[in-house]
């Protein structure tokens, strides 16, 4: 944290444990009350005006590159977008190889996540000195449990490599399917490896509920007004609203009392989505066009929309694995309800879905046509309709990347909504609903601080995801203070 020249402005930076980027700039009112708070993305990059001209057979390896965090999704959503460029239904071994990828993803991402990002907060108690609340500290409090989330993580990265070539910025699917399949004996290792997730899936929910929903104090601070928001939630169901990240490709959309508000295919999302721009930040704020920007404010005339686990859990009826459906409705019972409002609760929805992806794994590797002979379809050129448009649910939410091509395949234009983006408007909302309980008066502290930076959290936030194109050149704000610390000029220069 520092103290911006200005007395009436705090400003956190770098805001920690996140991939990526930001800041978060609160203002004050005379009296030391918190007027505004802004959660300012300061980082671009460029993917959509990458891809342009390449064949789209190529941007399924570019697109993992946009994060070391998150390749996955970005490998499938485009391959499902390339799939119906050349209007092709990939075999049902590519469909479950790459489903077993996806909810590999999701378990790796997740726990990295809840265990290194969010869970020093609630098990480490205050933050009172720099550098205690990490995966550092929470191995040293807690190692049996630190153990076990790093190697349920690596067995969840093993089998995104044993699909994908690689764990990282995967190469092997590819329009139509997949480039090459598994063995027998890979099946059988990944079935054991699931069967663990299922394990420690169980093991992190008892964890939870031992540090946090036993513990008053944790759940007055997930209960309190600092971390609740009224919004719609988004994201993509399965037959009946069932719990789905990869196969279905349509959307569902609830409002704040569960009704549902809107449902479309993925290639209709433009008819239901708008992006809003501000000038202090590099992210864009996506909102319901139904509804329209009405600024960052929550509520049944906000177009704000929430993605991430806990939207999942909120906009699906049903989860078909047992256990994870078992442990959601526990999660509601707690929570008093669906839909739950609860920022904080993103963090339990995650370990929801880590024990839900362990059983559905299992189940993938138990189908007979998952090392199958056929895992790709022949393409050719003729076959080419020239645009496509893929969603998938990655662990930060639903994920848009939409293709548009020449009669050979090249890429003319390119759009891709990223979970994070989705979810801009409402960080920014829950940041400044922390900060106005964390700051009175002008009085604050590190832990208060620390409160404020677990609101963006919760969200997971993967800015290099979401900050992904530019036109023309760089906008440019500054400003120059005198000696006495007044603001004396601003120069600015817009897109």
């Amino acid at each position: 944290m520092n103290q911006e020249l200005n007395p009436n402005i705090v400003t956190i930076e770098p805001v920690t444990r996140l991939e990526g980027l930001a800041k978060i700039t609160v203002l004050l009112n005379d009296e030391g009350n918190v007027k505004d708070a802004f959660y300012q993305v300061v980082e671009l990059r460029g993917f959509e005006r990458f891809v342009q001209g390449r064949p789209i057979e190529e941007v399924l390896r570019i697109t993992p590159r946009i994060c070391g965090v998150c390749p996955i999704p970005h490998h499938l959503a485009p391959a499902i977008a390339a799939d119906r460029i050349y209007g092709v239904d990939p075999p049902k071994t590519a469909k479950l190889l790459r489903e077993m990828m996806a909810l590999g993803h999701i378990v790796h991402s997740h726990i990295l996540h809840f265990y290194a990002f969010a869970l020093p907060d609630f098990a480490l108690g205050e933050k009172k000195e720099p550098g205690t609340h990490n995966i550092i500290g929470l191995a040293k409090t807690f190692p049996d449990v630190a153990k076990a989330a790093i190697k349920a993580r690596g067995d969840a990265q093993k089998i995104q490599a044993m699909i994908g070539a690689k764990a990282t910025h995967p190469v092997t699917v590819i329009p139509g399917g997949i480039s090459k399949g598994v063995t027998k004996e890979d099946t059988e290792k990944m079935l054991e490896m699931s069967n663990n997730i299922v394990e420690f899936g169980k093991l992190g929910l008892k964890v939870f509920e031992d540090l946090v929903v036993k513990n008053k104090d944790q759940m007055a601070l997930i209960n309190s007004d600092a971390y609740k928001m009224d919004t719609y939630y988004m994201s993509i169901v399965g037959p009946k609203n069932t719990l789905d990240f990869y196969n279905s490709q349509t959307v569902r959309v609830i409002d704040s009392k569960g009704k549902e508000f809107a449902k479309f295919e993925s290639d209709k999302y433009l008819d239901y989505i708008d992006e809003h721009v501000e000038p202090w930040s590099y992210l864009k704020f996506p909102y319901l066009k139904q509804i329209g920007w009405k600024g960052l404010v929550d509520g049944p005339n906000s177009g704000v929309f929430r993605v991430n686990a806990l939207a999942r859990l909120n906009v699906v009826d049903k989860i078909e694995t047992p256990l994870a459906q078992e442990a959601m409705e526990n999660m509601y019972d707690v929570l008093g309800g669906k839909p739950a409002h609860h920022t904080l609760g993103f963090n339990w929805a995650r370990l929801v879905e880590i024990l839900y992806c362990g059983e559905k794994m299992v189940e993938l590797a138990q189908d007979p046509d998952f090392y199958g002979p056929k895992f790709r379809e022949q393409l050719s050129k003729d076959m080419i309709t020239g645009e496509g448009v893929g969603a998938i649910e990655a662990p930060r939410g639903t994920l848009y990347h939409h293709y548009k091509t020449d009669k050979e395949g090249k890429v003319t234009k390119a759009n891709i909504i990223v979970a994070t983006t989705n979810n801009n408007a409402a960080i920014c909302l829950s940041v400044k609903k922390a900060a106005q309980e964390m700051i009175k008066k002008g009085q604050y502290n590190d832990d208060g601080l620390n409160k404020i930076e677990m609101a963006f959290r919760a969200y997971d936030p993967c800015l290099a995801c979401a900050t992904h194109a530019m036109v023309g050149q760089m906008p440019l704000k500054v400003e120059i203070y005198d000696s006495k610390k007044n603001k004396i000029r601003e120069l600015t220069r817009k897109l």
